[in-house]
């Protein structure tokens, strides 16, 4: 009898200790996921999705990391693939392309007012308009602060790809910002590598 009460203590304590640690790696990578998410699929709501999901394949899976950086990759990829899934679904195809005529009819009229806008604001909503392959690079690179050579892990990509898309992110988000902002002064380094 004491033995099948100890049993059932340990096994208590082990789903502690196993809960306790999921929440420590969920606090851990939530801002990152929740950030590449939200750069990639652009919508608040939709990146609470893509977040729910990335979360829910680590608590299935249980993958064992063998270092930070291989914890923090694992959640990226996990992430990007997410996306990538979310975007090929019939759902958001039907969904974007209505979006898309909405966004094009609003962004048609006189531009993007100057001083009522904020700057940091704008500069989001303008890397939200790069394509996908285009945003990943910038997200990665400069909110996450990646080298090249782990953006091309992460992309499955080769470093000089990575570079290439860097390059004609920054020139397609100038030409952007040259388009809707007029005078915008942008700081940061995005601007500085613009």
């Amino acid at each position: 009898m004491k033995s099948m009460h100890r049993e059932k203590e340990r096994k208590k304590e082990e789903n502690n200790l196993e809960s306790l640690n999921y929440e420590e790696v969920i606090r851990r990578n939530s801002d990152t996921v929740y950030r590449l998410a939200y750069s990639l699929v652009r919508t608040r709501a939709d990146a609470d999705d893509i977040y729910q999901e990335v979360f829910l394949r680590y608590v299935r899976k249980t993958p064992v990391f063998d270092s930070a950086e291989h914890e923090r990759a694992w959640f990226m990829r996990v992430t990007v693939n997410c996306c990538k899934n979310f975007w090929k679904s019939p759902w958001t195809q039907r969904r974007s392309a209505y979006e898309g005529d909405a966004l094009e009819v609003e962004l048609s009229g006189d531009g993007i007012s100057g001083e009522a806008v904020d700057e940091d604001w704008l500069l989001i909503e303008m890397v939200k308009q790069l394509p996908e392959k285009y945003r990943v690079v910038i997200h990665l690179f400069y909110y996450e602060e990646l080298s090249v050579e782990e953006i091309g892990k992460i992309t499955k990509s080769k470093a000089s790809t990575v570079r290439t898309r860097l390059t004609r992110a920054r020139r397609e988000l100038k030409n952007l910002l040259d388009k809707e902002g007029g005078n915008l002064h942008v700081s940061g380094q995005i601007q500085k590598s613009i």
